[in-house]
């Protein structure tokens, strides 16, 4: 089966109506998580973005409470999954004001881990490699927003 492009993909949704829209979208919910995922995101929490961002880094210390601390594998393998579930959301959103929020406090958490993880180089650099994609998100931020998650980066 060949993929067709996302514009040929709006020119044909535009045509269809809106009883045919709403069974395609419950059609692609009941496919895959991910998308139930998303639509759950754009109807649910798109309208208050605090909320959702507090419900991520919820997410995030739960996540990081039942971080198995027995071996530095162990640490990196699971802070891992906690970034690829972190990045999932971050693009739910699209908002880099989202995106700053939330990974600077996984970077925070990451900070706050038993010193002999610290001292690792892998956990070093994916900590000094979201701090650098925070910063990035925040440069393109409002002075007031920037200035205000640059405190945030200084506690770091």
């Amino acid at each position: 089966m060949k993929v067709v492009t996302v514009t040929i993909l709006k020119k044909e949704l535009q045509e269809h109506s809106h009883q045919d829209l709403m069974e395609i979208c419950l059609k692609l919910a009941k496919f895959k998580k991910e998308n139930k995922e998303l639509l759950t995101y754009v109807l649910f929490d798109s309208h208050d973005e605090d909320a959702y961002i507090d419900s991520v880094n919820e997410e995030v210390d739960l996540a990081f409470s039942k971080l198995n601390h027995d071996s530095l594998y162990y640490v990196k393998k699971s802070t891992r999954k906690i970034l690829r579930l972190l990045k999932k959301y971050i693009r739910y959103s699209k908002k880099k004001e989202t995106e700053a929020a939330i990974l600077l406090h996984f970077c925070g958490k990451l900070k706050e881990l038993k010193p002999s993880h610290q001292r690792s180089v892998q956990m070093n650099n994916i900590y000094e490699r979201q701090l650098g994609m925070a910063k990035k998100a925040i440069s393109t931020l409002h002075e007031d927003l920037q200035y205000d998650f640059q405190l945030m980066i200084e506690e770091l």
